[in-house]
């Protein structure tokens, strides 16, 4: 092992997910699974439909409660029973369909729920200042933070539920399938954004079928497979062949195999 992942490997976490377990029925939707997030990393999860990730992620989240296994953040076990909750600690999810409100413009959707008042009205001037500098913390361009969210194209929408979400100065960002549904344009804002966010240390797992937008910007890739961690590489050590080598053929078995040989 190199210096620089020895390095790598020593980096602080600010999430650490320990043999999670969850079923919904008779179907075991994760097994023992654990995962560790360090501050400003970029971390790809990926594997087939159902192969666990957005419950894993939801778990962290608290929108889902696991089985069994423990998750702490920054070192602090914690038992989340809604997504209220992970957000108290910096914990924010972007859904594929993003949330937003067409019918509302765009400071009105960053600030949906807990608009800035004086007195007993919205402060309108303090919120459609505070939602330009959110964007501009982003260095994304929405045109005005008056448009209608309807109005903008899905790359715009994107940026918009990143910014509602970055309004709360999360220290962990996931994002559920960004790409699936934005133009090339888009993606390469969106890949942007997800680098500016990790210049200023926050923490992104991006839930994605590409491995063509992991690969461009992420540190580590981990793979799962019918509810089992069966891989784990950082970016700059693997490529997408093995990637999809174990998306088809990885077990829990050679994940932990791979792991104790790295740690040599």
């Amino acid at each position: 092992m190199t210096d620089a992942a020895r390095s790598e490997v020593r980096a602080p976490n600010i999430i650490e997910m320990i043999e999670i377990s969850k079923a919904f029925g008779a179907v075991q939707a994760l097994k023992n699974v654990s995962f560790h997030l360090a501050p400003g990393e970029i971390l790809g999860l990926v594997g087939d439909n159902s192969a666990g990730k957005s419950t894993l992620m939801k778990i962290l989240t608290g929108a889902y409660h696991r089985d069994s296994g423990s998750v702490l953040v920054d070192d602090q076990p914690t038992n989340f029973r809604t997504p209220h909750e992970s957000r108290q600690l910096g914990i924010e999810m972007i859904y594929q369909d993003f949330a937003l409100c067409g019918n509302m413009d765009v400071a009105q959707n960053i600030f949906l729920g807990r608009w800035p008042r004086k007195g007993p009205f919205v402060d309108r001037v303090a919120m459609y200042r505070e939602a330009s500098g959110v964007l501009e913390r982003l260095k994304v361009n929405v045109n005005s933070v008056y448009q209608k969210v309807e109005s903008l194209s899905g790359g715009r929408q994107q940026s918009v539920a990143i910014a509602r979400a970055i309004s709360f100065n999360p220290k962990v960002v996931i994002l559920d399938e960004p790409t699936a549904n934005l133009s090339h344009t888009a993606t390469d804002t969106l890949l942007k954004t997800m680098l500016e966010l990790k210049a200023q240390g926050v923490a992104q797992v991006i839930i994605s079928h590409r491995l063509v937008d992991i690969f461009a910007v992420g540190d580590r890739v981990m793979v799962l497979k019918r509810g089992e961690n069966v891989g784990d590489r950082y970016v700059k050590a693997t490529n997408e062949d093995e990637i999809l080598e174990l998306m088809i053929a990885g077990t829990a078995e050679t994940a932990l195999a791979a792991e104790m040989a790295a740690a040599r």
